[in-house]
């Protein structure tokens, strides 16, 4: 190599630096000596090597929006046995996993009982919505009040409240299974309302619409209003069954 190669080089891998093109400053040489032995045009090398750089920078991008979505461990749509329960409709649960409905700000509710696999459904929709290139936040109902009950004593409600109201799609997991008190009813209500119309919502419940009075500290009047947000751009998703877990040599989520 010439000193002026050797200064173009170092020319090169510094500029790449700056310009945090990371796949091209680690492939570009390799890329060249292949080029040379197969007598590829100028075209051919550039072509290539802006396209892994694209491809290394949308990975990038997809394991950033996993992490940030929060979302428990990785299920799939193909793990999920739909011959198990007694009755779901699958032909709904696959247009929902094309998430086209996240650009039209719908939602959907997961129905069913414990083990029926809707926390499953949820996980593997939430990583299919970030690998289409989606931003997700996943989490627990109980969670997410708490996390909210405990901004607003500390006076940070506002700030928090955005984490779960600018993601394009808001999984919400396990809607049902602990009570909520008045104040926690509340702040999920803000979550639901603030979203309404300009965001996705997936929620899982053991609970039948009926029920969710109940749920958020025997307010009906709330439910109806949270409910009827959910469901103007959404549709209900039930699925009966028994639990998967029961069964032996088994293993699911609820």
């Amino acid at each position: 190599m010439t000193p002026r190669d050797k200064r173009l080089h170092t020319q090169l891998q510094d500029d790449l630096r700056l310009l945090k093109r990371s796949y091209i400053l680690e492939h570009y040489s390799e890329t060249l000596d292949e080029a040379a032995r197969k007598n590829a045009s100028m075209l051919e090398v550039l072509s290539l090597l802006i396209s892994g750089e694209a491809t290394a920078r949308a990975e990038k991008a997809m394991h950033r929006r996993i992490a940030q979505a929060r979302l428990p461990k990785r299920k799939t749509l193909e793990e999920y046995k739909f011959d198990f329960p007694r009755k779901i409709p699958k032909q709904k649960v696959l247009r929902l996993f094309d998430c086209e409905f996240v650009a039209k700000h719908g939602c959907a509710i997961f129905v069913g009982g414990t083990g029926t696999g809707k926390s499953h459904l949820l996980s593997a929709l939430g990583y299919l919505a970030c690998e289409k290139g989606i931003k997700v936040r996943f989490s627990r109902v109980i969670d997410m009040i708490n996390v909210l009950t405990t901004a607003q004593i500390n006076g940070t409600l506002e700030k928090k409240l955005r984490e779960y109201v600018r993601p394009e799609l808001l999984l919400l997991d396990e809607l049902g299974y602990l009570p909520i008190d008045k104040r926690g009813a509340d702040l999920m209500f803000q979550v639901v309302a603030a979203r309404y119309e300009v965001g996705s919502i997936v929620v899982t419940t053991n609970r039948k619409f009926r029920e969710w009075g109940k749920i958020f500290d025997v307010d009906n009047t709330l439910a109806t209003a949270m409910i009827d947000r959910l469901m103007h751009h959404g549709e209900a998703i039930t699925i009966e069954g028994k639990s998967y877990r029961t069964n032996d040599d088994n293993e699911s989520d609820s």
